[in-house]
């Protein structure tokens, strides 16, 4: 794969959850710190979630309570586990690998997956 491979967005009413998949070649994973962002129509694109090599995890204050990441490096594979969704949540959620050296840092952006949270 030559991007990163987002799965697992669909239609969620509130309250809701969805789970997230993020595969990358290489054993990105275990190289790479990964961030989730996520865009929404006509606005910005925002920084959700990030996860070090060590499995360290930071969160935005928007979403820290309601969603995790994680990871399995076995399968090259970061995950956002997204619980009790909110409307505000529906938008285009990209993963990419922080630029920390020059393997990660020359990874592209994946083509994002789409979360939309309504009833």
């Amino acid at each position: 794969q030559v991007q990163p491979v987002e799965s697992g967005g669909g239609l969620v009413q509130p309250g809701g959850s969805l789970r997230l998949s993020c595969t990358a070649p290489r054993f990105t994973s275990s190289r790479c710190g990964m961030h989730w962002y996520r865009q929404a129509a006509g606005k910005q694109r925002e920084w959700v979630s990030s996860i070090s090599i060590y499995g360290t995890e930071t969160y935005s204050d928007s979403v820290k309570g309601r969603f995790t990441v994680s990871k399995d490096n076995a399968k090259d594979t970061v995950y956002l586990q997204m619980n009790s969704l909110k409307p505000e949540d529906t938008a285009m959620y990209f993963c990419k690998a922080a630029p920390s050296g020059s393997w990660c840092s020359s990874l592209p952006w994946g083509q994002g997956t789409q979360v939309t949270v309504s009833s």
